[in-house]
């Protein structure tokens, strides 16, 4: 029981935090969503030194640890729904470029993210 609070907390902590992000979309000096970019880049950056510190400490960490952080924080911080109903919108507003850019900037960063958080935690 005390696992699905942890994931409860964490979603909603992540999902205030996505929410303070979500302020830079729209921004009229760009057409992409700058704020669903900056928050799947930090939540790939959490994932990343997560999973990274459970390989290396695993049991030694809280049984809530993974769950607060990598399911609930990551979970609500993170949104791929959001991703890609903006890049949907880019699409019908005829903006097909800024689209292409806003689908491969998201992926290449976000992997990018995922390899930082392992580097951050000296896994890789």
């Amino acid at each position: 029981m005390l696992q699905y609070l942890a994931i409860f907390l964490g979603g909603g902590f992540g999902s205030l935090c996505r929410f303070a992000l979500s302020k830079w979309n729209g921004h009229p000096a760009t057409l992409l969503p700058i704020g669903t970019i900056a928050a799947n880049f930090l939540s790939c950056i959490v994932l990343g030194f997560v999973v990274a510190l459970l390989i290396e400490k695993g049991n030694d960490l809280h049984h809530t640890f993974k769950p607060f952080f990598a399911i609930g924080f990551c979970g609500g911080f993170s949104t791929f729904s959001t991703f890609s109903l903006e890049t949907f919108t880019l699409l019908q507003n005829g903006n097909t470029a800024h689209a292409v850019v806003n689908v491969g900037l998201s992926l290449a960063i976000c992997l990018m993210a995922l390899w930082i958080g392992f580097w951050l935690q000296g896994k890789w």
